[in-house]
């Protein structure tokens, strides 16, 4: 008999009104040929033409004029190519130029799901038991690209929860390339991406043990323009694109959460970035810091990432290596055990992996945890976000795919100083789609990427079809209790120890 699951009376839709203002380039010979039309026009045109585009951007971008000059610099190159001098042209004309190269993006026009939750940095102001919550969600607009949206929201002592509207603006982060790169690690995560060997042992050569972003950018450049063959001269690129997976982003200090997007930066995450999973990680000195893992995708090639930050302003983003950092599926537990870092992956798509590791971003040895076990999951079994620590074991929210594709949730127990051992595993799922909950942009999908437990209940953040998301609600104690009855009642799984 399945658990009594409380579904939350609320839904947050996507908006189609949320754009961002995105760099638009139609290759070089467009380029050239609108620079060189607008540089025509007069004076009083050019103003003329800016005066009403700011006006009526303004009231949409939280700094329309700054955007445009941004993406006015970023033809700076073809404008000097064509012999005019950049610093002579007036702010007008930079800013009329900045708008032909400029275009609306509506982050979240098609889908807003595959949410994740964590405790807010800041529990300030509260009334006893409530919570402050940071929501992320992976929010699609056109061409099916994924990009990391956030909401704040509350909860009271009563699970009643209230998430924030959103805010008029929304604001991508300035990138920093500062990132040092380790030779080693990084010329095998380019072989990973199957970049051709000779470019990769060529480059490799030119540079030293640590090199930084500036310094590969110019080796590449070089050795680049020695190339007279275009398929080659790709190769050196998508060098310089995985380097473009190491930066950190910053977002302005003004904006509310609601307003930050981590949209797509490098060409190895173009097509989008994926269900990030975000932990509350409690570091050996008992100091907090949050992790995330996520997927980049580049409309081929998966590549699991990890996000870290400490406050949602400021975050460091790296590629995560190794024969365990593969597919999809990565989730960090929320401290080290046993003095090693410890994931969860699903590296062949579907079975559940068990992973330790001294470095964040480099997982080998990969041992298979679960498998498929119940016919509501005999396609795959996946984890719903990182393991939750109780009393009685890892809570682990899992997701099982069965007949017609149906997604529905579960959960398992696992040992809290063992985490190979499962405690115990739902016969049956927690949650399943509802006749409500079944049409969507994907039909018949229940999923999450995150839960946390408030006040004696596991709250789970779950997107309904691909569409929106929504929340449900169990007694932590009945589940727990129930996890531990199946194991004591179930025979021992094929390559499972109980404790």
């Amino acid at each position: 008999m399945r658990l009594l699951v409380e579904r939350k009376p609320i839904k947050v839709y996507p908006d189609p009104k949320r754009v961002i203002a995105r760099f638009f380039f139609n290759g070089e010979e467009r380029a050239k040929e609108v620079i060189k039309r607008v540089l025509a026009l007069s004076h009083d045109d050019v103003f003329g033409l800016i005066s009403p585009i700011l006006q009526e951007y303004s009231k949409r971008h939280r700094n329309i004029t700054k955007i445009l000059a941004r993406h006015c610099k970023k033809i700076k190159y073809c404008i000097e190519e064509m012999e005019i001098d950049y610093e002579s042209l007036s702010k007008y004309q930079r800013l009329l130029l900045g708008s032909y190269f400029t275009h609306e993006y509506s982050i979240e026009s098609a889908a807003f799901f595959n949410p994740s939750v964590v405790e807010d940095p800041d529990q300030s102001e509260l009334v006893e038991g409530e919570k402050r919550l940071i929501i992320s969600f992976r929010a699609v607009g056109e061409g099916h690209i994924s990009s990391v949206v956030f909401r704040r929201a509350l909860i009271d002592r009563n699970g009643n929860i209230t998430v924030n509207p959103s805010g008029n603006y929304i604001d991508e982060a300035e990138v920093v390339r500062n990132a040092v790169y380790n030779k080693k690690l990084f010329f095998k995560r380019a072989a990973d991406a199957m970049i051709d060997l000779n470019i990769l042992d060529e480059v490799s050569l030119k540079l030293e043990e640590k090199f930084d972003y500036a310094v590969l950018r110019r080796v590449i450049i070089d050795s680049k323009n020695l190339q007279t063959d275009d398929l080659k001269k790709l190769e050196y690129d998508k060098v310089l694109w995985l380097s473009d997976t190491y930066h950190e982003i910053s977002f302005s200090r003004d904006t509310d959460i609601s307003d930050r997007v981590i949209f797509p930066i490098s060409e190895f995450e173009r097509k989008g970035i994926e269900d990030a999973r975000f932990v509350r990680f409690i570091r050996d000195d008992g100091s907090v810091i949050y992790y995330a893992t996520y997927t980049a995708f580049d409309g081929a090639m998966i590549l699991p990432k990890l996000l870290q930050t400490t406050d949602f302003y400021d975050f460091k983003v790296s590629p995560l290596h190794g024969a365990g950092a593969q597919n999809k599926n990565l989730a960090l537990f929320p401290r080290k055990i046993n003095g090693k870092y410890a994931m969860i992956s699903r590296i062949d798509g579907w079975n559940n992996y068990l992973m330790y590791s001294d470095k964040l971003t480099v997982w080998d040895h990969p041992v298979k945890l679960q498998q498929p076990q119940f016919p509501w999951e005999f396609i795959q079994i996946g984890n719903c976000g990182s393991p939750i620590e109780t009393e009685a074991g890892w809570l682990v929210v899992t997701h099982g795919v069965g007949p017609m594709r149906r997604y529905c949730l579960g959960a398992s127990l696992l040992d809290l100083e063992d985490p190979s051992k499962e405690i115990g595993r739902l016969t049956e799922p927690l949650v399943i789609p509802n006749n409500d909950e079944r049409e969507g942009y994907v039909p018949n999908v229940l999923y999450s990427c995150g839960s946390i437990i408030h006040n004696g209940e596991l709250i789970i953040p779950y997107g309904l079809s691909d569409y929106c998301s929504s929340f449900a609600s169990v007694k932590i104690d009945l589940l727990l209790s129930k996890l531990i009855e199946s194991g004591s009642q179930a025979d021992e799984p094929t390559g499972h120890q109980k404790s």
